[in-house]
């Protein structure tokens, strides 16, 4: 196998394929099938084609023979919507097959996800049930959006992730995360979480040891700090290049998206992306594990 973008997109429909097996919908099968929508999905972010019109022009001339049938823009569009759940899973499955998945450390940090800057967008958007203002300190400046919460392996290999208000408590995030999908703690006794000092609380830390989970966090200023604390910035530097991949190479912050169900797909999308990236490097042996050089032309 080697690292060019034919032969990830072509292992990844195959794996994908295989996941999903035999549809189990009853009546005429789509003329894209659920494989394809994904594959083209991921090909769209790696090749950095941000507007699906421009895209479906570019596939067939770009992508010969690659899909058999494209849609129309809208119904690429809606098709992609409706493929949120389908989406969350493909990431769970493509992760799982690698040997990152089972790593017993987690990497924690939350992102912005700007979605307006206007106050008129703000008011009139389908957003503004769930988008809110809130601080980037990393940037100084304040945004009007939603917050992206991620947890990736060391690598960089996605585990989990959230969509939230930035007025959302960071520690309510992950709570919540945690506690929507326990399997991922159960079936790592032992895990060690390394987030920021935004994470400090005492109660979510004896939340967290009943689970036997250790967060490992900076002290502030006004506290002693741990003897292992000066190992934690080289460490909290891996989410912060992850977000710079997200944001960098795979445009997370020109989504697109005008509704929350639309916001969340991008994301999905985008994080699908990154995560057949570090599996097809996985798995071809490549040295830089989330390098996508190979796959952006």
């Amino acid at each position: 196998m080697t690292t060019d973008i034919n032969t990830l997109l072509t292992a990844l429909y195959v794996k994908i394929d295989d996941w999903l097996g035999q549809p189990r919908r009853s009546g005429r099968p789509p003329k894209l099938s659920d494989a394809e929508l994904l594959t083209l999905a991921v090909a769209q972010v790696l090749l950095g084609i941000r507007s699906e019109a421009p895209w479906l022009r570019f596939v067939p001339a770009h992508l010969p023979a690659a899909f058999p049938y494209l849609p129309g823009q809208s119904g690429y569009n809606k098709r992609l919507r409706a493929a949120l759940p389908l989406l969350k899973r493909a990431i769970r499955a493509v992760a799982a097959d690698t040997d990152l998945w089972t790593d017993s450390a987690w990497v924690l940090d939350s992102t912005p996800v700007e979605c307006g800057r206007s106050r008129p967008t703000a008011r009139r958007s389908r957003l503004a049930r769930w988008a809110s203002y809130g601080y980037c300190p990393s940037h100084s400046r304040w945004f009007w959006g939603l917050r992206l919460h991620l947890i990736c392996t060391p690598a960089g290999l996605p585990v989990t992730w959230a969509l939230a208000s930035p007025k959302v408590d960071e520690r309510q995030v992950l709570t919540a995360v945690l506690e929507h999908d326990p399997d991922l703690v159960a079936q790592r006794p032992g895990l060690l979480i390394i987030a920021d000092k935004g994470y400090a609380s005492a109660e979510l830390d004896r939340w967290l040891a009943e689970r036997r989970v250790r967060l490992l966090r900076p002290s502030y200023r006004n506290r002693t700090p741990r003897p292992d604390e000066h190992l934690l910035k080289p460490i909290r530097q891996l989410i912060e290049s992850v977000n710079d991949t997200l944001k960098g190479q795979l445009d997370l912050e020109l989504h697109g998206g005008r509704s929350i169900e639309g916001v969340a797909a991008r994301v999905a999308q985008r994080l699908l992306a990154l995560t057949a990236a570090i599996w097809h490097n996985r798995a071809t042996g490549q040295p830089l594990t989330r390098s996508l050089i190979a796959y952006d032309h």
